[in-house]
């Protein structure tokens, strides 16, 4: 028994001997920073921003099928930056969608900048809610306020904003720039951004890479660091939504049958609920962990520095808030039912629909017998729904030149000394994923920090976006534009 003890002792000091060395291994990585702040005039970029919130470009669907508001915005556009549509090449795509050319001085990789015009609706019946009307287009309280200041007009106005500028003191990059401005990214992208690339990938356009939406900076992502947190993200998860339905006989509602239509989907819903998918860290994941773990206390240090014995741990901190959750699991969320015609009649059908994100690792097919087996009841019909679907996309580069130059231009134009930069996984879907035939380098993120009251108000209530995140936004895409020069002959403007 003793000499048990002793080497149960023994491999146990070896152990945390290991486990403290990975630790003392990562470090924070030190950065030249050059501060980037051109003179802008906040008041004239608020208004023009607010200008573009106040048209409500819905995204076209077989219940709202009109694109006229779009060319409203379109002509909008064309009034407020007058240098962009007389130098750059332009073409409406499928309609609505916004493809623009700026054409460098030398035949090389170009880059393409996307942003989508369309917005989601205002749930009917939650306007009061709001502080001030969602196409109201309000600058006021040091932010504009309307649906599609963050989602994602913000981004497609400060690109223009950033040419337009430079188009006034001169500049062309070194390379071709490409604006991609799709009308049905939130329903898809299919008929905007699919296009678009399958139109430059016939005319064999080259892509160095692609910057869409996607991450932010944050605080407090990450239990334990409260420093700020910029995620880039290199990859997005997988889309399926699944249509459950259940079928019954019907009849008067005071003679039920032991279990109804209702009751039996009700079942099924709350299975998939309560059996999620397994976690799981991707490649992705376990790179950002290792880059936060040089930023938080020794302790917590040792924990993120040594995943392959402390997963469980992390991920059970992770998965108390649901956007880390998010990060490591194929997540689960009903979105749609619809069952019965009235009070005393037993429903003959009952549907959902439920949404399902799929993480890197995973896939539709996996999602689907999850399904199956979870459910476990063959009167349960189950089927995908909708016309749209994507697998996991594959993960893009970060220890690449692509990746550090959106790095260091977002180092260089921010306020946070102390800003940790990490790669991560996109929970939901962008027209990023449309471009994967173009270039590897797919790269999602929007330099605005993101409070979890602004995070609640995508597809909420209040969207709005502070005036100086907007600053700092039109900012990045200078930055950016400049940045794409030969090093030897950057100048900033």
């Amino acid at each position: 028994m003793k000499r048990l003890l002793r080497w149960t002792v023994i491999a146990l000091s070896l152990l945390l001997v290991v486990m403290l060395l990975n630790a003392w291994r990562i470090s924070a990585p030190t950065f030249a920073v050059r501060p980037y702040r051109p003179a802008l005039d906040a008041d004239v970029l608020a208004q023009r921003l607010a200008a573009a919130l106040a048209i409500p470009t819905l995204s076209a669907t077989a219940e709202a099928p009109s694109l006229a508001r779009f060319d409203e915005l379109h002509a909008l556009l064309q009034q407020q930056f007058p240098r962009v549509h007389a130098s750059l090449e332009r073409e409406i795509v499928s309609h609505a969608s916004l493809l623009y050319r700026w054409r460098g001085r030398s035949d090389c990789p170009a880059t393409l900048l996307a942003a989508h015009q369309d917005v989601v609706p205002v749930e009917p019946g939650t306007e009061a809610l709001w502080t001030y009307p969602a196409f109201a287009g309000v600058v006021a309280d040091g932010a504009v306020w309307g649906r599609g200041a963050i989602d994602d007009k913000s981004a497609l106005m400060a690109i223009l904003e950033a040419v337009e500028y430079l188009l006034a003191r001169g500049f062309q990059p070194e390379c071709d720039v490409w604006l991609a401005f799709g009308h049905d990214e939130e329903v898809s992208g299919l008929q905007g951004a699919r296009l678009m690339a399958a139109l430059m990938q016939q005319r064999g356009v080259r892509l160095a890479y692609v910057l869409d939406e996607g991450g932010a900076i944050t605080r407090a992502a990450i239990p334990g660091t409260h420093k700020p947190l910029a995620t880039i993200g290199v990859a997005e998860k997988g889309y399926v939504s699944v249509r459950l339905l259940a079928r019954d006989g019907g009849g008067h509602s005071s003679m039920p049958p032991r279990h109804t239509a209702i009751g039996r989907l009700a079942r099924a819903v709350a299975r998939l609920e309560e059996h999620r998918p397994a976690a799981a860290f991707s490649s992705v994941q376990r790179e950002l962990l290792r880059r936060v773990a040089a930023h938080v206390d020794p302790l917590q240090r040792v924990v993120l520095s040594n995943l392959w014995i402390t997963a469980p741990l992390v991920e059970r901190l992770l998965s108390a808030q649901p956007a880390s959750d998010a990060t490591l699991r194929t997540t689960t969320a009903p979105t749609i039912l619809r069952a019965g015609v009235k009070d005393n009649v037993l429903a003959q059908q009952a549907e959902a629909v439920v949404n399902f994100r799929v993480r890197i690792g995973d896939s539709i097919d996996g999602v689907l017998a999850h399904v199956r087996t979870t459910i476990d009841d063959a009167d349960i019909e189950i089927a995908v729904d909708g016309e749209f679907r994507s697998e996991p996309s594959a993960i893009s580069p970060w220890n690449d030149v692509a990746f550090s130059r959106i790095e260091t231009v977002l180092r260089n134009v921010s306020p946070e000394a102390d800003l940790v930069v990490a790669p991560y996984v996109t929970s939901g879907g962008t027209d990023a994923r449309h471009y994967a035939a173009l270039t590897p380098r797919l790269y999602r993120f929007l330099p605005v920090t993101l409070t979890p009251e602004l995070l609640a108000s995508f597809h909420g209530n209040n969207e709005r976006i502070p005036v100086d995140e907007y600053l700092r936004m039109v900012r990045f895409y200078l930055l950016l534009l400049q940045s794409e020069a030969p090093v030897d002959s950057q100048r900033q403007l």
